[in-house]
């Protein structure tokens, strides 16, 4: 494609594609009427013939073939349709006038969502932002530029570069610019109403936030950001990269988030799609644990039920505790008990089947030697599966499943107990903590600080479950995550990684950076970002949150809005007629509010109230699984990671130890007003 005056805009070129992208369509819904059709006549024809087709099946087996082949080509057709009806609301967001080393005349490409030729096989009329070429808009202004193409370093000079926004298929402003993103353009952009969902950011990366993006060189990728800087957005993105350029080896069912909640997973739900990746899996960290100890105890706290306990019951011996439990210190005192475990844990006898016997001294040096290195609790499985295959070695049958039953319960009668709890409270006890209640299996309910090392023991002693499948692991909010935690998830995912978060919005009751440990646990490959622009709030708010955490050097988007409002009331009812009358949404207002409190019972009393005053809000707790336009009524830790245009911040007690963590989280969350409320009346 050699550069066109009447394209100069991009206008034209914006008509023609449309038409070209409009034919594609049509094409494709041939293609699969034609291929409803076929599938009609395959089935037709086997329900006709089925009772004449050969005894040995091999013309079925040719109509099943036939069938699925046709099916999964109206599958990827309609995957098709789908990515270009998207790219016809908007099928281009920039170019990139282009002058080959050697050449005179620029050659103009073409970003967007993806790509689109007029025909497969034939050049692109537009660029996937993750091809190679689509490098040149976000890593360089006018003058030299070169990007890394399959045959080699490709050099020359950008003479112009051009932002667009289009919006249904009309162009709403086209903008030449020498620099990658022009600020007045991203102030727009990041000025719009927050959105139920969270925003692609396509048309506003960064040089820096692309940097992040197509790194494939570092298997612990580490992004350390401030509240707004991109960090949730910037790692999805990189996500839908790697997708796209290792498909041979990474697909969607490779990749796990692990992700705070619910409701912030449904606000994150539609980016790779969007991207047109196929969706990946998403789960808390909390829910992991409690899965695995299923067998263990009938229910685990989560970290919002430890969260609630410390605002209610403030505690400095509990905050010591669970701080010691989730430690380095902690985890060396495991390993510790495990090596005086083995002696303690079992009680050899001699074992006699049929005939065949294994002597208590046999037994010994099996467990302690020919087996030293499989897991304790797992060990003896070993020695039973030894001693089955040298008995039908002998005997030259297979023993049945009753008699394997029989012998694994007397092998499992040598283990004075294999219950995880029991052996964790004998461990509690060595140490002289305060030991768990002995109750049945179905009373027993496991505190927060004790989920994570009764796992690390579970694992050390069963073994970890494999997670082979998972290639990709995305860690948000790492720091929320223990030391505890860290040495789990090392020890359960071999894989690539990519860790976020931001050490100021730490639910602990005071900053921790977890960039000073993570290379004791991952090794000292880690590659560390910094991201110090925070894009999401106004100057104002951004400055107000600022002063709340103490944290300087932060470089702030200079969109401005109206100053952060501070009030105190002498009554919950004062409060309540100042949200009312200052809540801004609907048609002529904003698309997003929230009243973010500290505990789930302030949130529920709040909510019910402005209910009954006729207000219409959501809540929004620990078991909500979406993210509503409106008003949105919760505490600070579920709004994490979430954005409103509008925030009514409730402060809580002075007393209550995470206080100032709940005031910055709730501060940062909003985009375009923050209200600071207080009830004299609650302190």
């Amino acid at each position: 494609m050699t550069m066109d005056n009447r394209y100069s805009d991009g206008s034209q070129f914006l008509k023609d594609v449309t038409v070209k992208i409009q034919n594609r369509l049509d094409e494709i819904d041939h293609d699969l009427n034609e291929g409803k059709k076929e599938i009609e006549n395959m089935h037709e024809y086997y329900w006709e013939n089925y009772t004449e087709m050969d005894q040995y099946g091999y013309e079925e087996y040719d109509n099943r073939q036939a069938l699925l082949q046709q099916t999964n080509a109206n599958a990827e057709k309609l995957k098709l349709k789908h990515r270009f009806e998207r790219m016809k609301d908007a099928p281009f967001f920039g170019r990139v006038d282009f002058i080959f080393e050697g050449e005179d005349e620029p050659e103009p490409f073409y970003i967007g969502i993806g790509n689109f030729a007029e025909k497969a096989g034939m050049t692109p009329l537009i660029y996937d932002w993750r091809a190679p070429v689509s490098g040149l808009f976000y890593d360089y202004d006018k003058g030299p530029a070169s990007y890394e193409a399959p045959a080699g370093m490709i050099t020359g000079e950008i003479s112009s570069k051009w932002q667009y926004k289009i919006r249904r298929g009309k162009m709403i402003y086209a903008f030449e610019s020498d620099t990658k993103i022009d600020d007045e353009i991203l102030k727009q952009e990041l000025g719009h109403n927050g959105d139920v969902k969270l925003k692609n950011i396509v048309r506003t990366i960064q040089k820096e936030q692309n940097a992040i993006i197509r790194n494939t060189e570092d298997k612990i990728l580490v992004i350390q950001g401030g509240a707004g800087s991109g960090k949730t957005s910037i790692a999805l993105h990189r996500i839908a990269y790697l997708l796209y350029h290792d498909r041979q080896n990474l697909k969607s069912s490779n990749v796990l988030i692990l992700s705070p909640n619910s409701v912030f997973s449904d606000y994150i739900s539609h980016i790779l799609p969007e991207l047109g990746e196929e969706n990946i899996q998403e789960m808390s960290f909390d829910l992991f644990a409690y899965r695995e100890l299923k067998d263990t105890a009938a229910d685990c706290e989560d970290r919002y039920d430890h969260l609630e306990r410390i605002m209610k019951f403030p505690s400095d011996q509990e905050k010591e505790r669970f701080r010691m439990k989730q430690s380095e210190e902690f985890v060396g005192l495991i390993e510790g008990f495990l090596a005086t475990l083995e002696d303690r844990l079992i009680d050899f006898k001699e074992i006699s089947f049929r005939g065949m016997n294994m002597t208590e001294e046999e037994l010994i040096k099996m467990f302690y030697f020919k087996f030293q290195d499989t897991p304790l609790l797992s060990r003896m499985d070993a020695v039973m599966e030894y001693f089955i295959d040298a008995y039908e070695t002998l005997k030259g049958s297979n023993i049945s499943d009753d008699d394997r039953e029989l012998l694994k319960s007397r092998f499992d009668s040598m283990y004075v107990t294999k219950d995880i709890y029991t052996i964790y409270n004998w461990m509690l006890e060595d140490y002289g903590y305060e030991l768990l209640p002995d109750v049945p299996y179905e009373r027993r309910k496991i505190q927060y600080e004790d989920v994570f090392p009764i796992l690390y023991l579970k694992y050390r002693l069963l073994g970890k479950s494999s997670q082979k499948n998972i290639k990709h692991l995305v860690i948000d909010e790492m720091q929320d995550y223990s030391f505890m935690q860290y040495v789990i998830l090392h020890n359960l995912f071999q894989c690539r990684m990519t860790i976020l978060g931001d050490y100021a919005q730490t639910l602990d009751t005071k900053q921790h950076d977890v960039l000073k440990f993570l290379p004791k646990i991952f090794g000292k490959d880690i590659r560390k970002v910094i991201l110090n622009k925070s894009y999401r709030n106004t100057y104002e708010i951004a400055k107000y949150a600022a002063q709340i955490s103490g944290i300087t050097g932060l470089e702030l988007l200079e969109r401005h809005g109206r100053p952060v409002e501070e009030r105190t009331f002498a009554s919950e009812d004062e409060m309540l007629d100042a949200i009312e009358a200052n809540v801004n949404l609907g048609l002529d207002g904003y698309e997003t509010g929230a009243v973010i409190t500290m505990t789930e019972d302030e949130a529920y009393d709040i909510y019910r109230l402005l209910k009954n005053r006729g207000v219409d809000a959501a809540y929004v707790d620990r078991d909500s699984s979406a993210f509503k336009r409106g008003l949105t009524v919760t505490t600070f830790y579920l709004a994490k990671g979430l954005e409103f245009d509008q925030v009514f911040t409730i402060r809580g007690r002075k007393e209550n130890p995470l206080a100032e963590q709940a005031e910055y989280i709730a501060a940062t969350r909003a985009l375009q007003e923050l209200y600071v409320y207080e009830n004299n009346s609650s302190l």
